[in-house]
């Protein structure tokens, strides 16, 4: 099979591909982290969005027309240096597999990426699946991770969300353009 040159990353063994998402992928991205608990389920509009107005930060993992992977994510205006990873949602039938740590690094090879030294994500104390994954990529990439609460249950959650916690992964520059 022929490598699309739109594909991020093929891979011809399971015929798994990353690539940046479309607006047309909004609905399926929405379908997806409905099925991903714990997640938070936003609009079907949010998710059309990520994927039409940040589709350079983000990335869609499909076999066929089964949409299996999705991170959203975005470079903060005031941190051209940081990717702030929003949602990674893996469907249930791709777990286990490895796919959360070959989407970071694919999203992470982009040219949107080029000065990016550090990854940040928010996480609950409760969400193990997260701090497994990101603990995990931090250690394959020899990068030290650091967190602490950001967004508090009473101070910004009005009570009605877990305190997320920031993690801050800093990405070595040179292990960067190793993982490809």
């Amino acid at each position: 099979m022929a490598k699309d040159v739109t594909f991020d990353q093929a891979d011809e063994q399971d015929l798994l591909h990353l690539r940046k998402p479309t607006k047309t992928d909004g609905a399926s991205v929405w379908k997806l982290v409905a099925e991903c608990a714990p997640l938070d389920q936003n609009s079907m509009y949010m998710n059309l969005v990520q994927c039409d107005h940040f589709a350079e930060t983000c990335i869609l993992a499909e076999r066929g027309d089964q949409v299996l992977g999705w991170i959203s994510g975005h470079i903060p205006p005031d941190a051209p240096d940081t990717i702030f990873v929003w949602q990674v949602a893996v469907h249930a039938d791709a777990r286990g597999l490895g796919l959360g740590k070959r989407m970071l690094r694919a999203l992470l090879q982009r040219a949107a990426c080029a000065q990016v030294s550090k990854l940040e994500t928010t996480i609950t104390r409760s969400n193990e699946a997260s701090w497994g994954l990101f603990r995990s990529f931090a250690r394959d990439m020899g990068a030290p991770l650091s967190d602490a609460p950001h967004y508090e249950h009473e101070a910004h959650l009005d009570g009605q969300h877990a305190t997320e916690h920031l993690v801050t992964i800093d990405l070595p520059r040179k292990r960067l353009r190793l993982v490809a």
